[in-house]
């Protein structure tokens, strides 16, 4: 910036320099484009898919009132929760030597195929009935599978 000759800058709005603002330059237009409706939320697939993230957004669809009374994230929780009961229990096979470490880890396996396989169908409106933890849920969830 230029100085003035007291030494002070000078402000660029003020300084002749600059010349002055062309008055053929239109108005800024007022008009923005419209606003698109938002829809509400997730669908319930990606909810449904959400549950099995980890068991807390399983929980809280459980309880709370919008997502409790739909059977189909209602259902996907469910499952969730049982699938998480069971990874817990295979937890517990590693404690013994050798064997359980081999079944323990083939058990951790089947879960994560298992667990992919209901996020995958979740996400595209399905469902991915697994054999005792389905039958459960669906009981639950009064969701017909």
């Amino acid at each position: 910036m230029d100085e003035t000759p007291n030494g002070q800058p000078q402000d660029p709005g003020t300084d002749p320099s600059w010349g002055t603002p062309n008055p053929n330059y239109p108005p800024p237009s007022a008009q923005y484009p419209p606003v698109q409706p938002v829809a509400e939320g997730l669908s319930d697939n990606m909810l449904g898919a959400l549950a099995y993230v980890t068991i807390i957004p399983a929980i809280f669809f459980l309880v709370v009132a919008p997502y409790n009374q739909k059977p189909f994230i209602k259902f996907n929780a469910f499952q969730c929760l049982g699938l998480a009961l069971v990874w817990f229990c295979i937890g517990f096979i590693f404690v013994i030597p050798v064997f359980g470490w081999i079944i323990g880890g083939i058990g951790n396996l089947a879960v994560i195929v298992c667990w992919l396989l209901c996020i995958i169908k979740a996400s595209q409106g399905s469902v991915f009935k697994l054999p005792v933890i389905g039958d459960f849920a669906a009981q639950q969830s009064g969701y017909r599978v």
